[in-house]
């Protein structure tokens, strides 16, 4: 009975799925000696030089302490720096930031390439897409 009752169950299996994604993600990342979700906010810096803090929270959907705390390390790394701009603060990428866009972008496709390799492309990509689609409709139920 418990068995299925956890195969039913959404939290249970949503979980599940992000240890086993996560653990993936931290060996692909290893190499690159930063977290993905680190890796993830300098993406977003290398898209947008001088985004704010309030924008990495919204675009990583993330709450305003983690992402203070993200950036915290990444600049103690020497990847980043903020600049205060009246109530802003804005944060860019140093040159040692910027020199590892190439390996941040390939520890993604090694992820990418991990999991497609198992389930496929296709239903990767189709699985991901569903899984944001539905954590935006459970995040924005109001």
């Amino acid at each position: 009975m418990l068995e299925i009752y956890l195969k039913e169950c959404l939290y249970f299996t949503a979980n599940r799925l992000s240890r086993v994604i996560t653990k993936m993600a931290d060996d692909e990342f290893a190499v690159s000696g930063l977290s993905p979700t680190h890796a993830f906010l300098l993406m977003a810096v290398y898209e947008k030089e001088g985004i704010s803090q309030k924008e990495l929270g919204e675009i990583l959907h993330l709450q305003p302490s983690t992402v203070t705390r993200l950036i915290e390390k990444l600049v103690g790394k020497g990847l980043l720096y903020s600049r205060v701009e009246g109530r802003l603060s804005l944060i860019y990428s140093t040159d040692k930031g910027k020199a590892l866009e190439d390996v941040i972008n390939q520890c993604w496709n090694n992820l990418r390439s991990r999991y497609s390799a198992v389930l496929g492309d296709k239903e990767g990509d189709d699985l991901t897409f569903q899984l944001y689609k539905v954590s935006d409709q459970l995040e924005h139920k109001e």
